[in-house]
């Protein structure tokens, strides 16, 4: 069902590979790379938060800026990014014992080692996933919703979710379940995942999907962090609206409407980006600013050895 769409290169010989599905779609929705099976329902994970950001907006939600990218974001928890869900929360008048998200260690590599010199554990603030909650919570203060249910599938924050990803995928929902952090997963197409990056990064001016594609490219270092490739994407496309997410899926929207989704089968993130820049390359793309995601180093002794790579499916013709 899967193709294989990435090489794993130790020196000259072909070690491993990862299978997948990518769909990179031109300003006009027509597929211009389709690997594998874009049709197929997915859960995007992750990827689903700008879109979970637009029914919140939609919905009544007044935030802007960093902390609109933080709704959006599976950040590092650096000390800005932990800083930030508490203001979102004070904002509703709630603490972080209000968030219901899984308790967990910051998922930088540099935060976790902070965080754990500072003799600090796990807790639900610090999970990657907490801006998230605390927007939704917020969202739920400003229309009078329950916040003691908020993860249900049948409240009312979680069925204007599920409206809005139908409404920019232009397809239903094909599988329900539930996601790293206990909120409610919607599955679609990692096509209609495109559509609505897509939709995002193209929006019009005034438009709550103009707030959210602006404050994630805007700010990319809170959708992400400092060392992430989420971030370095955005940074190097300006204007690009980038989400990762577990299991190795990746979206991304152009402001012309242009967009790519992808999948790894196996659910290893090391290839996303590299297939995600070959994607991009397909599409007509100047990656020139994307020369360090276009490729994966594979080491031997701390050092490079070998390479990931894209494969021949998602690599233009010569």
């Amino acid at each position: 069902m899967h193709q294989v769409v990435a090489e794993v290169w130790r020196g000259e010989f072909l070690e491993s590979v990862h299978h997948g599905s990518v769909i990179a779609l031109d300003a006009n929705g027509a597929p211009v790379l389709a690997v594998g099976q874009p049709e197929r329902i997915a859960y995007p994970r992750s990827s689903n938060k700008p879109i979970q950001a637009l029914a919140m907006l939609r919905n009544g939600l007044d935030l802007d800026g960093e902390l609109l990218a933080l709704a959006s974001a599976s950040h590092s928890g650096e000390d800005f990014h932990i800083a930030g869900v508490r203001r979102i929360l004070e904002s509703a008048g709630l603490t972080v014992d209000d968030l219901q998200c899984t308790p967990d260690l910051p998922i930088g590599e540099r935060a976790l080692a902070a965080h754990l010199a500072a003799g600090l554990g796990k807790a639900p603030v610090y999970m990657n996933c907490s801006g998230k909650h605390a927007a939704m919570l917020a969202t739920c203060v400003r229309n009078g919703w329950p916040t003691a249910n908020y993860l249900d599938p049948t409240h009312p924050l979680q069925v204007a979710m599920v409206e809005t990803l139908e409404d920019l995928a232009g397809e239903p929902v094909g599988a329900v379940g539930v996601d790293g952090c206990g909120a409610p997963l919607f599955g679609i197409s990692l096509t209609g995942l495109a559509r609505a990056f897509g939709r995002l990064a193209s929006a019009p001016a005034g438009s709550h999907e103009r707030r959210i594609a602006d404050a994630m490219s805007n700010h990319p270092e809170w959708v992400g962090g400092t060392d992430r490739d989420v971030t370095s994407l955005m940074r190097g496309l300006p204007g690009a609206v980038a989400k990762d997410g577990a299991e190795g899926v990746y979206a991304l929207g152009l402001p012309d409407g242009s967009a790519v989704a992808l999948k790894i089968a196996d659910g290893s993130s090391r290839a996303r980006p590299v297939v995600m820049v070959a994607a991009l390359r397909m599409l007509g793309v100047n990656v020139a600013p994307l020369a360090d995601l276009a490729t994966v180093p594979v080491l031997g002794h701390g050092e490079p050895v070998g390479a990931v790579r894209p494969s021949a499916a998602v690599v233009p013709a010569a």
